[in-house]
């Protein structure tokens, strides 16, 4: 049985960014029938990240890393992601 996305992006992002604080949200079951929706529990989340890492990037690049560093997993296997990256305040 594979393991859940939520648990391959978690260490994806932990890996990439050592965040201080990182949730992720498995917003799925509020599009189930919608566009996107391939079924399986696992196409809509949202991810809260807090990194020392992003402090000198702007939102669009915060994201971008984001992005980056979970590879194939948007796009391929997850529909959507809302990512809300912050660093940690000084």
């Amino acid at each position: 049985m594979s393991r859940p996305v939520a648990d391959e992006m978690r260490e994806l992002l932990e890996a990439a960014f050592s965040p201080s604080s990182l949730e992720i949200i498995n917003d799925s079951g509020h599009h189930a029938g919608h566009a996107g929706d391939d079924g399986s529990g696992e196409s809509h989340f949202t991810l809260l990240i807090e990194a020392h890492a992003f402090a000198s990037m702007n939102r669009l690049a915060r994201q971008r890393a984001v992005i980056a560093a979970l590879g194939d997993i948007v796009g391929e296997r997850v529909h959507a992601v809302a990512i809300k990256a912050s660093a940690p305040e000084a």
